[in-house]
């Protein structure tokens, strides 16, 4: 450690020796660079602040009703495309910046400065941002942000108003193009239900379907068929005299006798055989019996009656009426048995050929079927855009509100002359004491015994002082007087460039305070 502060010691040493290089070179940078201080021009800048109001009352109503865009991030986007070219070059034309401007490079030159110089930042977390510009001229500061901030809220927006025309655009362009296929589509599938009207699937279903409930409709109806002929045949037998008619002829007795037999079985359920109620109620039921086969035997002829004065009986005419009446509805069955055969053999020749008419008429449903979803689907979103493009002109979903204007500004903002003078200060002493640094490396000066003895190799045993007769210690008070009044001299240049600048500055600060 010691050894390291003694080589610290011995590298100022250096640098003192050649300190005559920092006063060269504060001479030379410092009254150089803050006369050129001194001539440059004035800025001046002009800012206004304006706040984004996103929350609009309509936008919570019109949830889910029309398209939702974020207003935040719309404001974000349109603050990092307003120093774009087109921007800038509106800017320009508005302030008559580019009437300066003779030639492309030079129009150029100043689309690359508005861009460097105008400055819109985000100030606060309350959507505050703030439009800033620097220029020579207190009137095309101002004027120059006044133009950003009018092309800012223009964009903004106008951003919006114009994906709604592009967006109705394209819905309505779409819409058209789909209605077109639409009809298309429809054409195709009447087309190809006229050409295959009979083998199309119906409300019943299917071909297959509809062939095996045929099928079961003609059982059913060759069923019915049979059962009216049996009938049919019967009525004619008994018409004909081949069995008795006996049997299905009506007497006067049998409602009596029905009655009685209910009465009957009802005094059986509550008395037994031996019971008189009982025993009369059967002698009843004897005797109308015996009076009915007494009746039956006078109708059919016992006497030798004619079949002619049967057939004249009320009896024979109504069997007549019953025969007629089954011979039509076996007639009419049969008709329909027909035609369920003839409807059974004409889809069983099309078997064959109706999975491919099935299949194709699936494929043009399922084409219908997406285009005219697409196309409603269409429909609905134009409604929507639509609706949400009335909203946009009803009223604004972001709102500007202008906090501070832009103004003329009366005190010059820049250069910032203070920091400029002390950078030159602190660079010009900073290089004289680096350039000292290297010349005492390029031609170091032994100063000290053990510096002698590192850099020769052998051990020094004394030093002999320089007596006054050779002058050697006045020769270096000189310099160091030299040296401290060429450095209290910058330092007294320095302390007035900064006063000339700092006491105006403080006088337009006390004003305002006051």
């Amino acid at each position: 450690m010691q050894e390291v502060f003694e080589q610290i010691i011995e590298q100022l040493k250096g640098i003192w020796l050649k300190r005559r290089y920092i006063i060269i070179t504060t001479w030379l940078f410092c009254p150089l660079g803050w006369l050129g201080i001194t001539q440059l021009p004035d800025t001046y800048e002009s800012v206004a602040r304006v706040h984004t109001d996103t929350q609009s009352l309509l936008r919570p109503l019109l949830k889910g009703l029309t398209v939702e865009t974020d207003p935040d991030k719309q404001v974000s986007l349109m603050v990092k495309t307003l120093l774009s070219r087109p921007n800038l070059e509106r800017i320009a034309r508005m302030t008559d910046l580019d009437v300066q401007a003779t030639t492309p490079k030079e129009y150029n030159k100043l689309i690359e400065e508005l861009e460097k110089t105008i400055s819109i930042r985000l100030v606060g977390g309350d959507n505050i941002y703030s439009i800033s510009y620097e220029h020579e001229e207190p009137q095309m500061a101002k004027n120059v942000v006044q133009a950003a901030l009018t092309v800012f809220i223009e964009n903004t927006l106008g951003e919006s108003r114009s994906e709604s025309d592009t967006a109705q655009k394209f819905l309505d362009t779409q819409i058209q193009d789909y209605e077109a296929r639409l009809l298309e589509a429809e054409g195709r599938l009447t087309d190809f239900k006229q050409r295959y009207s009979g083998s199309l699937p119906g409300d019943t279903g299917g071909f297959y379907t509809r062939l095996n409930l045929n099928k079961s409709k003609l059982q059913e109806a060759e069923l019915q068929l049979r059962e009216a002929t049996t009938k049919w045949q019967s009525a004619k037998e008994q018409l004909t005299g081949q069995k008795p008619i006996a049997n299905v002829v009506t007497s006067q007795y049998d409602e009596r006798i029905a009655q009685l037999t209910q009465s009957l079985d009802s005094l059986m359920l509550r008395y037994t055989d031996a019971h008189p109620d009982v025993k009369e109620a059967k002698r009843r039921v004897a005797d109308l019996k015996r009076l009915k086969e007494e009746e039956k035997t006078a109708m059919s002829g016992e006497n030798g009656q004619s079949s002619a004065a049967f057939t004249d009986s009320p009896l024979y005419q109504e069997l007549k009426v019953a025969e007629s009446k089954l011979a039509n509805n076996v007639a009419s069955l049969t008709v329909r048995v027909n035609d369920f055969q003839e409807r059974v053999k004409q889809m069983e020749a099309k078997a064959h050929t109706i999975p491919e008419i099935e299949a194709e008429l699936i494929a043009l449903d399922r084409d219908y079927g997406i285009t005219k979803k697409k196309f409603e689907d269409l429909l609905n979103r134009r409604e929507t855009a639509r609706l949400a493009q009335e909203a946009d002109e009803s009223t604004d979903k972001i709102q500007f509100k202008v906090v501070d204007p832009p103004r003329v500004p009366i005190e010059p903002s820049g250069p910032k002359r203070l920091i400029f003078i002390t950078a030159i200060l602190i660079f010009g002493f900073g290089s004289g004491i680096g350039i000292s640094f290297l010349f005492s490396q390029l031609t170091p000066i032994v100063t000290s015994a053990r510096q002698l003895s590192n850099a020769t190799g052998y051990p020094v045993f004394g030093i002999v002082s320089a007596t006054e007769s050779l002058g050697l210690a006045k020769r270096h008070k000189r310099k160091a007087i030299i040296f401290t009044l060429s450095n209290c001299m910058i330092v007294v240049m320095y302390a007035g460039m900064m006063s000339f600048y700092l006491i105006p500055a403080l006088q337009t600060s006390i004003r305002g305070l006051l």
